[in-house]
């Protein structure tokens, strides 16, 4: 068996993409507002979770700047190493979420965007619901995915072979409130990333809340 067989597939995807992805989704707008609004409600110097760090920016790179403690993993070691040359003021490790233990409550804020998508539903729900239990009671929990009703659809994303799991904007967001959440804001918008083999790919974000105990 070849050896990227044996490694997650996003893993194999997201090395090949390295800094091109980056360069693709820097003008997403709707990904910057909600980093906007995650940070409004976050106290100083409070420790947060990033899933699927990627490159480290903007997500990482934006809570580091603002002065917050951030852990950013990801199951690439090409991104991996990318983050942490290019956001020095962060922790970031090579992990993939579904095997990493989270203590409960041991985070003051989560995120997640478009990092569950090469995962099965129940992975995702799996995924979903781990996250919300690391958050401390009250603490917020920003995701994005791409809602569409796929199941294993196998197509290609800016050149890779990939193949997508996904939900309806509706399923998604009600995924998210049987994990314990509570959605404070939703926005939808379709964008088109910098990339001549991309495709303009319907977006959504989410900001919630766990519920306090």
């Amino acid at each position: 068996m070849a050896e990227e067989d044996r490694r997650a597939p996003a893993a194999v995807v997201f090395d090949a993409l390295g800094p091109a992805y980056e360069r693709a989704f820097a003008g997403s707008a709707p990904h910057r507002t909600s980093l906007d609004r995650l940070l409004e409600l976050l106290a100083p110097g409070s420790r947060v979770l990033d899933v699927g760090s990627g490159t480290g920016r903007p997500t990482a790179q934006a809570l580091a700047e603002a002065g917050h403690r951030v852990l950013g993993i990801d199951v690439s070691p090409v991104m991996v190493g990318l983050a942490a040359r290019q956001v020095p003021g962060a922790e970031f490790r090579l992990a993939d979420i579904r095997e990493t233990p989270l203590a409960e409550g041991s985070f003051d804020a989560v995120c997640a965007y478009f990092s569950l998508l090469q995962m099965s539903r129940a992975e995702q729900a799996d995924v979903v619901a781990k996250l919300a239990r690391a958050v401390r009671p009250g603490g917020p929990v920003a995701l994005a995915t791409v809602p569409l009703d796929l199941e294993g659809a196998e197509g290609l994303f800016m050149g890779q072979p990939v193949r997508v799991t996904s939900f309806t904007a509706e399923a998604f967001t009600r995924l998210v409130a049987d994990a314990g959440l509570t959605v404070l804001s939703e926005e939808q918008a379709l964008f088109t990333p910098d990339h001549p083999e991309a495709v303009p790919e319907p977006h959504l974000f989410l900001l919630a809340r766990r519920e306090a105990d």
